[in-house]
C-alpha cells in the first residue's frame, strides 16, 4: 500500500468522493466507512464485501475476501463476482477522476478470464494518463486487473465510460 501524499491544495475543486476519501481514509475505520457509503449508493457491490484500499485520480485499489458467497460451483472466485470487483474499482476511480463539471456512465465492459482464483482478490483500476476534459463527449476505457493473492491477474477487464460535460441548468 502506498501513502497518499496529496495536499489539501491539490484537492480544491476535486470531486466530492475524492475529498471525502481524503478526509475519511486518515481516520480509524475511515476506509471501511467510506466503502460502506459506496455500497449504500450502489448496493450490489456489497455482495463481494469490498474494501477500498487506495484512491486517487487515475487509481483505485479494492480488495475482497475469499468466502463461500463469491464461489462458483467448483469453489473458485465466481466470474460475475470478479466483474463486480472490476466495476467497483473502475467506477470509484472514474468518480474520483472526472471533474465536477462532467458526468460519466459505463457503456460497456469486456472481460477476459485468464485463470481461476481460490484466494482473496484485489481489483486495480489504473489510468496511465489522465484525459483532458473538454466540451465534447468521449469514451474513456478503464483497464482493470483483478489479482489473486499471489498478484496474478486472473481476470482482466476494460470498462468503457462515456464522459460528457454536465448540462447547464
Amino acid at each position: 500500500m502506498t501513502a497518499d501524499t496529496t495536499t489539501a491544495a491539490e484537492t480544491d475543486g476535486a470531486p466530492a468522493i475524492y475529498r471525502l476519501w481524503q478526509k475519511l481514509s486518515r481516520q480509524p475505520l475511515g476506509r471501511w466507512l467510506f466503502t460502506q457509503g459506496v455500497c449504500f449508493k450502489a448496493p450490489y457491490f456489497r455482495t463481494v464485501h469490498p474494501r477500498i484500499r487506495e484512491l486517487r485520480p487515475g487509481l483505485c485499489r479494492v480488495s475482497a475476501p475469499n468466502r463461500r458467497g463469491v464461489h462458483n460451483h467448483i469453489g473458485t472466485f465466481h466470474a460475475i463476482a470478479s466483474c463486480n470487483m472490476a466495476e467497483i474499482a473502475a467506477g470509484v476511480m472514474t468518480e474520483a477522476t472526472v471533474p465536477t463539471t462532467h458526468r460519466w456512465i459505463p457503456t460497456g465492459m469486456t472481460v477476459d478470464y485468464n485463470a481461476k482464483a481460490t484466494t482473496a482478490v484485489t481489483a486495480i483500476a489504473r489510468l496511465d494518463q489522465l484525459p483532458e476534459f473538454g466540451d465534447e463527449k468521449f469514451d474513456l476505457v478503464v483497464p482493470v486487473d483483478v489479482l489473486d493473492a499471489a498478484g496474478n491477474a486472473f481476470v482482466t477487464a476494460a470498462i468503457t465510460m462515456r464522459i460528457s460535460k454536465k448540462k447547464d441548468r
